[in-house]
């Protein structure tokens, strides 16, 4: 497995969240196809709270030690516990960009990792770092596609305009 490659991507992917999700309008940033939907504010909250409190955080714990229980997180929960739709979108979003290069720092500096360390979950079986790392590049593709079809939700409700001749979405 090249974790190098996947590092790369992930502070590549630094860049594209940045120019997907900065100076956009409020209309924007509250933009919803529909109210179970996830907004831009929604979203950057989510990968916020992934960043530190899940991928960076497994890893680092499998790759260090491996039989400890780790930390539960629940995503979906957050979203309404934490306030999502009241945070403020700059705010979050700068601490985003600044956790993903503390992840960057991190990744960088670590020396002959274990990448087949696991943790043994009791109903899933053993999760491996390279495992967490990989998932970790996957989540930013996954969020960089549900931004970008959001971003074109978006501009067809406001463009009075056809965009059929762009093309299909697919």
């Amino acid at each position: 497995m090249d974790y190098q490659h996947i590092i790369q991507n992930l502070e590549s992917n630094k860049a594209t969240f940045e120019s997907l999700l900065l100076d956009l309008s409020e209309k924007e940033i509250l933009f919803k196809t529909s109210p179970e939907k996830w907004c831009l504010l929604e979203i950057i909250c989510h990968l916020y709270d992934e960043e530190r409190e899940d991928f960076r955080t497994r890893v680092k714990q499998v790759l260090e030690s491996p039989n400890i229980p780790l930390p539960p997180i629940d995503p979906v929960g957050w979203v309404k516990e934490r306030n999502y739709i009241g945070q403020d979108y700059s705010t979050v979003l700068t601490q985003f960009l600044k956790e993903r290069d503390d992840s960057i720092i991190w990744l960088k500096s670590l020396v002959n990792p274990k990448w087949n360390n696991a943790y043994h979950h009791p109903k899933v079986g053993p999760l491996t770092a390279k495992m967490y790392l990989s998932n970790w590049l996957a989540h930013d593709f996954l969020h960089i596609r549900q931004i970008t079809r959001l971003k074109y939700d978006y501009l067809m409700s406001i463009s009075e305009e056809s965009l059929d001749y762009a093309g299909n979405w697919v």
